[in-house]
């Protein structure tokens, strides 16, 4: 079995549903309010030992409830939770709003995740034991780096998820093997708006590129190979939260398992079909069976 290590945020979602978000000033009434565990960490953590990985979480919560609600979370889907650390404080929290067309807005307040700016005494070891090591951007920039770096020193792939959007640096990229932004982050890191513009303006900096459209699908630029579009499959979309972490999850675990980049992006997409058409992040994250099937249908 493959084994994926995942470098970040641990956040408890605050969702409130309601028929669309307010705006500034505005003041909306919502159907229904839900908690739910999540952060862009522990989501794509869910996401691959679902999809059928072994899986390692370094990262960190509060000495709260909703920071044990979230490690009993990690574990009841097969997660290893020896690297995460309880500190004393309130864990992340990402209060989300989900309109009826199943978008959504969020605000992220980072808690215990800011405090995750090094690596911890035996976390190298647990990337280096990894066959691919996953990173996003809601922890300090100084632990991404540092989890890159030591990602590459053994050897192991590295899969970045640019989100939330901002600049770069080169000691990050140079170690980065596949960026995986969507659409608007994309745009952000490249002051362009056309997705395949932003790719190839991305693969100066990082090898591969996968960008995430949403409905549309995905796009895959490489620098030796012609550009792959990817279509997702139809379906109605309930709440789109976490959708972009089920994909990278499981295209990680596709990608480990030494699946071709067509089939793997396939694969990635159809897990993300599944979650869309469920409410929340972490729950709406299908088991294997579920993707196999909705990807053979």
């Amino acid at each position: 079995m493959t084994h994926i290590a995942v470098l970040g945020s641990m956040n408890m979602d605050l969702v409130a549903y309601a028929e669309k978000a307010p705006q500034l000033g505005e003041t909306v009434t919502g159907r229904a309010f839900r908690t739910i565990p999540g952060g862009k960490g522990a989501n794509q953590a869910i996401a691959a030992a679902r999809a059928g990985a072994t899986v390692s979480m370094i990262g960190a919560v509060g000495h709260d409830v909703y920071g044990a609600r979230m490690r009993e979370t990690l574990e009841h889907s097969g997660v290893d939770t020896d690297s995460l650390r309880t500190i004393e404080g309130p864990s992340g929290t990402a209060h989300i709003v989900v309109d009826d067309e199943g978008g959504n807005a969020i605000v992220v307040v980072p808690g215990a995740n800011g405090t995750v700016d090094h690596l911890a005494p035996g976390d190298e070891g647990v990337i280096a034991s990894a066959d691919t090591l996953l990173l996003q951007l809601e922890i300090p920039l100084a632990a991404v780096v540092a989890g890159a770096q030591a990602a590459r020193r053994h050897g192991v792939r590295t899969i970045l998820t640019p989100s939330p959007a901002h600049p770069l640096p080169f000691e990050l990229l140079h170690n980065i093997d596949l960026l995986v932004p969507n659409e608007r982050e994309a745009a952000t890191l490249t002051d362009r708006g056309d997705p395949r513009d932003a790719a190839a303006a991305l693969l100066d900096r990082v090898p591969q590129v996968v960008v995430t459209l949403g409905a549309a699908g995905s796009l895959y630029l490489t620098r030796d190979a012609v550009p792959l579009v990817i279509p997702a499959p139809r379906v109605t979309a309930v709440d789109s939260t976490g959708a972009g972490d089920t994909f990278v999850g499981a295209l990680a675990v596709a990608l480990a398992e030494e699946k071709p980049i067509r089939e793997a992006l396939s694969w990635a997409a159809a897990a993300a079909a599944i979650s869309v058409q469920r409410e929340g992040a972490t729950e709406s994250m299908p088991y294997r069976p579920e993707i196999e099937a909705q990807y053979t249908a």
